[in-house]
This record gives C-alpha cells, sequence and structure tokens, in this order.
C-alpha cells in the first residue's frame, strides 16, 4: 500500500471534521425537540417517506449498473478506445 499525500489527508482530516460536526448537530437537534410530540400521520409520512427515498435511490442505482453493463454508456465517452475496432 502506498503512502497518502498531503492533500489526500487534509481531504480526510475535513471529511473527519465534517462527520463530526454533523453528529454534534444532530444530537443537539434531537435533544432539542425531545419534548415535541409526533401524531400518527407524522409517523405514516416519515415511514413512507423514507420508504419511497430508498425505492428510488435503490432504483435509480439499478439503471446506472445496467446502464454501464449493458453498454448503453461507451457511446457518451468520447476518448475510450474501442475494442478490435477503427480508433
Amino acid at each position: 500500500m502506498r503512502g497518502l499525500s498531503t492533500g489526500q489527508i487534509v481531504l480526510l482530516v475535513v471529511l473527519g471534521a465534517v462527520l463530526i460536526l454533523t453528529g454534534f448537530w444532530a444530537v443537539s437537534v434531537w435533544s432539542a425537540s425531545s419534548g415535541v410530540e409526533m401524531g400518527k400521520h407524522g409517523w405514516i409520512a416519515l415511514g413512507l417517506g423514507t420508504f419511497f427515498s430508498l425505492l428510488v435511490g435503490c432504483g435509480l442505482m439499478a439503471l446506472m449498473f445496467f446502464s454501464s453493463r449493458s453498454g448503453h454508456d461507451d457511446a457518451a465517452d468520447p476518448f475510450r478506445r474501442r475494442e478490435g475496432g477503427d480508433p
């Protein structure tokens, strides 16, 4: 394994700091809203929103992998060399 360059180390430190700050923010928001009651319709909306977000995300990822495997993306890449044909 090769060593990390200075830029990669800086990037990892910045991303780690963003992750930690996001975690602190999430905990503070969760604690600040601890007295708020969510009704039945709120839980249904939360569940449906989560389900459809995951459905759309998984569907788009599946389409991306299918498109990549089937060769539809090859025509969109002018810098890729063709195998067995004219350049």
